[in-house]
């Protein structure tokens, strides 16, 4: 069983999805609309595993709440990574960590404009970090590469 098999089945047996809230898995309904998103959008899940893999253009998971904390959002990336409620991210907020160039990237590969790619990252990036650092802890190695993480999503969406 790979990690984001334990990670959605996290997601599904615990936290609830606030609807509406623009935080967590909130807006999703839940796993199912976190596999339907990626599913009907494969570029967002190249996008998602190349910001979290190790060998993605920001750095890993650590890479990535580095460039939270720069912006000054380290409070809100811990919530993820932490135990408690997940503190919602904007659209806007993403691309203000990211980078609009980065956003824009994306959100080409992804046929979207940047503000729906930044609205998807927004959705997807809060739940999907809780459940993959368990017990509000990092892995110490990383999430591995994003070739990794795309196998391990790929085989979910499979057996959906």
């Amino acid at each position: 069983m790979g990690l984001l098999d334990s990670v959605l089945g996290a997601v599904t047996g615990g936290q609830q999805a606030q609807a509406g809230s623009g935080g967590g898995m909130g807006g999703l309904g839940g796993i199912g609309g976190l596999l339907g998103m990626v599913a009907s959008n494969p570029q967002l899940m190249q996008a998602v595993t190349g910001m979290l893999g190790n060998d993605g253009a920001h750095g890993g998971l650590g890479g990535l709440v580095g460039k939270f904390e720069q912006a000054g959002l380290g409070g809100m990336v811990s919530s993820w990574i932490g135990n408690g409620e997940n503190h919602p991210v904007s659209g806007d907020q993403i691309t203000n960590v990211l980078g609009s160039d980065a956003i824009a990237g994306m959100a080409a590969k992804m046929g979207v404009s940047p503000s729906d790619a930044a609205g998807q990252l927004s959705n997807l990036l809060p739940g999907l970090i809780s459940h993959l650092t368990p017990n509000g802890q990092t892995p110490a190695g990383g999430l591995g590469n994003s070739g990794d993480l795309m196998g391990m999503l790929g085989g979910l969406l499979q057996k959906r």
